[in-house]
């Protein structure tokens, strides 16, 4: 399925992310580090916004390229694919819906690491159902004044910038949401506490607060009350990424374990010689295999302009349930050494977790794909 130029990119990110991320990961992993000097090194090799277009500053390449570096880049540390997902969700949304002023001020130096990005959804009573959001934009003489609060927001403590979805008028549902694009140095922005995560700890989660921030027409993100819309409206290829990022954090762990089987020695044989193990490893191969083709079939269905609503929560359900079923049987391979800190299925096995939550869970993934089963 992967073309030349697949492979090109492939082999460019691997060698990337084995000279320049996977030395340091378990460091970044223990001290939670947000990595900018990975990212701005990232922003020169065009690693981000892989499908916007080139004359807009992004790569010009296509789903199926977007998926292949996501692997590669988690394949290293799944908290730096992390950031090329949420650049490529924005940078799709700027495209499909920005001005030519917002793309200018927002797009571009956010492809070239000048700008870091958040995404504002999730709220204390909006997870699953985005529906429940709070957060207010009331309108104003100049403008829209914004209230309210996020949770859980992928790069809340260092964001310069955050696409923030409230709602417009509270009586319309879902009708009723819009976006806006909000400066960190408004009057009113606060950020609350940097969370402690289990896994991917250098991908940085906080609060984010708005006091009364005072926003002008212009904040807007395309048309008022098509907020909600708009997010849902990337959310299949958000879900590839995350597929994708999965299949790398299993790669990863596969690699580990077969290293691992080879060179540990026990009753004067190397374990690989146990049928038992060779069976995991065997399952660990075919379960990574299939969860590969399912994002690359969700990807491909997309650059041919097919729905991919199945197909990208079939490969993000999927993909995300065996990272963790196999990272886990990972750390069963290394024995006592695999749960000790240090040791890099250990953190693996932390890191795989979150995919079976963002971006919709397994639980609303599986609703999905009955849904869209029903529907024909």
């Amino acid at each position: 399925m992967l073309t030349g130029q697949h492979a090109e990119v492939r082999d460019l990110v691997r060698r990337f992310a084995d000279a320049e991320i996977r030395p340091v990961a378990a460091e970044l992993d223990e001290a939670e580090r947000f990595p900018a000097d990975i990212f701005a090194r990232m922003a020169e090799l065009g690693l981000f916004g892989i499908t916007v277009p080139a004359e807009h500053g992004g790569a010009g390449m296509d789903v199926l390229s977007y998926a292949v570096v996501m692997e590669e880049l988690s394949r290293g540390y799944a908290s730096i694919a992390d950031q090329c997902g949420l650049l490529e969700l924005l940078g799709t949304l700027l495209i499909a819906h920005g001005t030519p002023a917002q793309r200018e001020k927002y797009l571009r130096p956010m492809l070239r690491g000048e700008a870091r990005p958040a995404y504002g959804i999730t709220e204390a009573d909006a997870g699953s159902d985005v529906s429940g959001i709070r957060t207010t934009a009331t309108r104003t003489p100049d403008g829209w004044r914004l209230d309210g609060g996020k949770l859980w927001i992928h790069n809340a403590p260092v964001c310069d910038f955050v696409a923030v979805l409230a709602r417009t008028d509270k009586e319309a549902g879902r009708r009723g949401m819009s976006i806006f694009l909000v400066d960190a140095s408004a009057p009113g922005f606060a950020r609350g506490k940097k969370e402690h995560k289990m896994g991917q700890r250098a991908s940085q989660v906080g609060a984010l607060h708005f006091d009364g921030i005072a926003l002008p027409r212009e904040a807007m993100l395309g048309p008022e009350g098509r907020g909600f819309h708009i997010m849902m409206s990337v959310l299949e290829k958000g879900r590839i990424g995350i597929a994708a990022l999965a299949v790398g954090i299993a790669q990863a762990g596969l690699e580990a374990a077969v290293d691992y089987a080879k060179q540990r020695k026990q009753f004067g044989r190397p374990i690989a010689d146990n049928q038992g193990l060779q069976w995991m490893l065997a399952d660990m191969a075919k379960d990574l295999q299939a969860a590969r083709l399912l994002t690359w079939d969700a990807a491909a269905r997309m650059d041919r302009g097919e729905s991919a609503t199945a197909a990208s929560s079939m490969a993000k359900c999927f993909a995300g349930d065996m990272a963790v079923a196999h990272t886990g049987n990972a750390v069963q391979i290394f024995g006592g050494s695999g749960y000790i800190r240090g040791f890099e299925v250990e953190r693996l096995y932390r890191d795989a977790k979150i995919c079976q939550i963002y971006e919709g869970t397994q639980q609303i993934q599986r609703t999905i794909i009955a849904r869209e089963l029903l529907r024909g």
